[in-house]
């Protein structure tokens, strides 16, 4: 089935032919990871490019950013590229064709904002499609992989921001500290209030010392499909409508 393009406020993301289509999970990650101070960014697993093209129009107003798009599966990689492209910050953003493992063997850059909605699919768990697999499924991209590059690629006051599900999530906390990376910032994400953690939104840093911990809901309410006014505020800067 034809997937049509979503349009932003000040983009718009054509999805055929991507391995994963635009998510809440992405939107979640490009409104929330901390972009302050941030002057190189590195977006692991672009997919359509929509969590770099979040992360350009928030950095807009900052003199001497560009941002990189890594994507391993090659039709996404392309359509990444045009999306870029046919933004208002195409100078600025670019794409590596690739898996992020090649690209820190052969690079030496540092980046002091990396970003990833990264796969998560158990080895019980992958998808019959196998370019949805390829973009969601950890044999890709183990939780090991992501972070031995993360931490050789961050700057040493940068900041690494990532969504997962909650159980994923907790175990590449307990990950992370060999890598020398440490849960900094946490927001837990629920679909309505009173409902279970679906998703974390995790802050990996170099040094240890701060913490902050909060929640949203996506939908307000018990019933009915109504986002909450919390996730409307978040998403303001982005949605048509809002």
């Amino acid at each position: 089935m034809s997937l049509p393009a979503f349009r932003f406020k000040k983009f718009s993301v054509e999805q055929e032919g991507a391995a994963q289509p635009l998510g809440t999970d992405a939107v979640l990650l490009g409104a929330w990871a901390d972009v302050q101070g941030a002057r190189r960014f590195l977006d692991i697993g672009t997919g359509t490019g929509v969590v770099a093209l979040m992360i350009a129009q928030r950095l807009s107003g900052t003199p001497n950013w560009d941002g990189l798009g890594i994507e391993i599966h090659p039709p996404s990689a392309e359509l990444a590229r045009e999306n870029f492209a046919d933004s208002p910050w195409a100078e600025r953003l670019d794409i590596w064709a690739g898996s992020i493992q090649e690209f820190a063997q052969n690079i030496a850059d540092h980046y002091d904002l990396i970003v990833s909605n990264p796969p998560f699919f158990s080895e019980l768990t992958t998808s019959p499609d196998k370019a949805r697999s390829l973009s969601r499924h950890t044999a890709s991209l183990s939780p090991g992989d992501l972070l031995a590059c993360v931490s050789q690629l961050l700057t040493a006051e940068g900041k690494f921001c990532v969504i997962l599900p909650e159980r994923e999530g907790q175990r590449l906390c307990e990950l992370a500290v060999p890598q020398g990376l440490y849960w900094t910032r946490i927001t837990e994400v629920r679909s309505r209030p009173g409902k279970p953690v679906e998703r974390l939104l995790l802050q990996f840093e170099k040094s240890p010392y701060d913490f902050e911990r909060a929640d949203i809901s996506i939908y307000g309410g018990k019933t009915g499909e109504g986002y909450s006014g919390e996730f409307q505020e978040f998403t303001r800067d982005f949605y048509l409508g809002d």
